[in-house]
């Protein structure tokens, strides 16, 4: 194997490595792999067929990591740039329109969403089916091997968009329809799909002849080629929402462990927000402070909210050691447009840093219902009605070992590169999922460095719009 193939290969290697579960099951998607298994080592090897047996191979590895947004990869692995990637991506359709467009509306979905989908659907799709799916994007597999959906039929997409009120994604069905028609020439409707061929993996990597473009993208000490194309990106940019006001909007602060919200309530002072501060509160406190915090009026243009507490994968322990714990997503909904109608249309950002204990059995006491949840006494804004109601949220969860809490003089690397990066976006308009890359990147180089004490984190938003912190 030549010294190229073999950057090449560590390349494919470090990226299979640094996506967590749901970013792979993505990924496979948009690659046209629907029934394969979905960890690391399939991963690798779905990504060497693809790159080493096509000349524009890792320009679509760098289009999946722009998909998944995943720009530390680009900068750490591939030596390049979010722009440059778009300015490449301009020139050439890499990823299949339909498939970036069903990946683009899962992302958008809220678990409301997705449980209205469900229902809908749970006389079309096998019961057994339905129940495994956990994603908008195992619904589309299973109306695709029906032959419903395909990318050339959506029009039932589009209509339980509409029926389940998600009528912002129904319009970006209702436009690829047009872009198909438009771009094929032909009519939308097609008679029959074309069955689909099992995916089988290739032969060894070595066998592989390639074809090498001329413009080599630099990676370590080696060289990845791609085609980086050089001119201005000419992309118009979406609606911005609006974040000028002084203060800027409401950031609580809830830390259970006691190490690090000091320094985010300086670091989001300094951002211009009125932050309130909570130390070491139990399940029902943290509950009691959420659900009070936005009484009786809100005033400014977004909200945050930072959590730091032991936990388990779905629930916040506070400074209780038993019990279930607060719900995440019970703290996600407790500032819906349902629920909380003045922030309807206004971006809220959250920031968990969870300190992972051992799954403890529930007890009655701790138990949390849905009617706990109240909801805000306010009328509901007219505006309610047309806004998603899991819309404008951008939720970070990062998670890494109750151990870590052992070491002197801890601190999240998490939380410090995030307080890093906002200090920084002070001094320039910098766009908030760029502020997350460069967390990424922090927290990716700790692993790197650190294979015993990992952090992982899950980045999900449902932003309308683009937010700049400045």
């Amino acid at each position: 194997m030549a010294f190229s193939d073999h950057i090449q290969l560590q390349a494919i290697n470090q990226t299979a490595e640094a996506l967590s579960s749901s970013e792979r099951r993505r990924l496979f998607y948009l690659c046209d792999v629907l029934d394969t298994d979905t960890s690391v080592a399939c991963m690798k090897e779905m990504l060497k067929s693809k790159v080493m047996s096509n000349e524009r191979g890792f320009l679509l590895v760098l289009a999946l990591m722009w998909q998944l947004r995943r720009f530390d990869i680009l900068k750490k692995v591939y030596k390049t740039s979010r722009e440059e990637v778009e300015v490449s991506l301009k020139h050439v359709q890499v990823l299949p329109k339909f498939r970036v467009l069903m990946a683009n509306i899962n992302e958008d979905m809220a678990a409301e969403d997705l449980s209205n989908v469900k229902f809908l659907l749970s006389s079309t799709i096998p019961r057994e089916n339905m129940e495994k799916a956990t994603s908008f994007l195992d619904v589309i597999i299973e109306l695709e091997k029906l032959d419903i959906v395909s990318p050339e039929r959506v029009d039932s997409v589009e209509k339980c968009l509409r029926d389940i009120g998600r009528v912002d994604l129904a319009k970006k069905v209702s436009a690829y329809k047009m872009s198909v028609v438009t771009t094929e020439g032909n009519s939308y409707q097609q008679p029959q799909q074309r069955p689909r061929a099992p995916y089988r993996f290739p032969a060894p990597i070595s066998s592989v002849q390639q074809t090498r473009p001329r413009d080599p993208l630099h990676v370590g000490s080696g060289s990845i080629p791609v085609p980086i194309y050089r001119e201005q990106n000419s992309q118009s940019h979406l609606d911005l929402y609006k974040f000028n006001t002084n203060p800027r909007g409401l950031c609580v602060i809830i830390d259970c462990v006691g190490n690090d919200g000091d320094m985010l309530e300086q670091t989001f002072r300094a951002l211009h927000f009125k932050v309130a501060l909570y130390k070491w509160l139990s399940v029902a406190d943290m509950l009691t402070a959420l659900r009070g915090i936005l009484r009786p009026n809100f005033e400014g243009d977004g909200f945050v909210c930072c959590i730091i507490s032991r936990g388990t994968s779905n629930n916040l322990m506070g400074t209780d050691t038993y019990g279930t714990g607060l719900l995440l997503e019970n703290v996600r909904r407790l500032f819906t447009a349902d629920s909380c109608p003045m922030l309807a249309g206004k971006p809220k950002l959250f920031f968990i840093q969870r300190y992972s204990v051992p799954e403890f059995v529930p007890l009655a006491r701790m138990q949390h219902r849905d009617e706990d949840l109240e909801t805000d006494g306010h009328d509901r804004p007219a505006r309610c009605e047309i806004i998603p109601t899991g819309a404008d949220v951008f939720w970070s969860h990062c998670w890494t070992d109750e151990s870590e809490l052992e070491q002197g003089q801890h601190r999240s690397i998490y939380l410090k590169a995030l307080t890093d990066a906002l200090h920084k976006a002070q001094s320039r308009k910098t766009h908030l999922v760029d502020v997350h890359t460069e967390v990424n990147g922090a927290i990716f180089e700790h692993n790197s460095r650190n294979p015993g004490a990992n952090y992982h984190i899950d980045l999900n938003y449902t932003l309308r719009k683009d937010l700049y912190l400045q």
